[in-house]
């Protein structure tokens, strides 16, 4: 393990590569696993983390494969490689647990979710990509020609700023450094650029069949939805889920707006009974 400017990083051995993530709060906590999205890092949870631990909640926030402090190494990062490494973490640390996702990370909580039922208490999910939302013609073929070579990263990079509509300054440029940062080192570019190719129908076909608890939360400007509203109810009521919309946030309300994210993910999960 290793000391980072946040906390200790400690890392998950798997098949093909180690999965770095930190841990807080008590150990008699509730164990909260969070999982970033694509081309983000686990500090992107820094907020909520510190608000569920005030809360009495223990929180692991990971980084998935190919990002932050993760390894580059393995043969694949798709939604249900996440998942696995996510249910490993949660036997590791103490199972049941509730799942937190974010954008892709939501598919893999689904995941985790239907394939360990009896592991996963409950879900969080923030801006939820859990299927594969329609966008027109030209706009698949452009973002399939963005990402598909080395400029990848510096697109990624660029957009960025689009998906924080409301607030950004210092903390925002401090985060996109550190992603830029980590994108930077060997073998980074090539596994993002393996994991923007993620297919999340298996993620949305598990939630048909899905009965667990959940919230999910959304960013009223969402840019990555056509209409963020409507994809929330819509994953809600397959789900049964509970929603709340985070008026003015985009793709990142627990960075964006962490004063109305935090206090609803705490207060839905305070109100769920622990299982297990």
């Amino acid at each position: 393990m290793v000391n980072s400017n946040r906390g200790m990083t400690h890392y998950l051995e798997r098949p093909g590569g180690r999965i770095a993530y930190e841990v807080a709060g008590p150990a008699t906590g509730q164990l909260v696993v969070c999982i970033p999205g694509m081309g983000d890092v686990r500090s992107t949870f820094g907020h909520l983390s510190r608000q569920l631990v005030d809360a009495g909640f223990r929180v692991a926030c990971m980084d998935l494969r190919g990002h932050g402090d993760s390894a580059a190494t393995f043969d694949a990062y798709d939604d249900d490689a996440t998942a696995t490494d996510a249910l490993a973490l949660i036997h590791q640390l103490g199972a049941p647990a509730v799942v937190v996702g974010n954008s892709m990370g939501a598919a893999a909580a689904v995941l985790a979710a239907a394939h360990q039922p009896d592991v996963v208490a409950s879900l969080v999910l923030i801006a939820p990509f859990v299927r594969p939302v329609p966008s027109p013609v030209l706009a698949r073929w452009a973002l399939r020609v963005a990402m598909a070579g080395p400029w990848s990263t510096r697109v990624w990079l660029s957009y960025l700023p689009a998906l924080y509509p409301s607030r950004r300054g210092a903390e925002f440029e401090s985060h996109r450094s550190e992603i830029a940062a980590a994108m930077r080192r060997p073998g980074r570019a090539a596994a993002f650029r393996r994991t923007t190719r993620t297919d999340h129908t298996p993620a949305w076909n598990a939630a048909q069949q899905l009965e667990v608890p959940a919230l999910v939360v959304m960013g009223t400007q969402d840019p990555d939805f056509p209409d963020p509203a409507a994809e929330a109810h819509l994953i809600a009521t397959t789900l049964g889920a509970q929603v709340v919309m985070a008026t003015g946030a985009g793709h990142y309300p627990q960075q964006e707006f962490p004063e109305i994210t935090g206090p609803a993910v705490v207060d839905y999960l305070t109100q769920q009974a622990p299982r297990g």
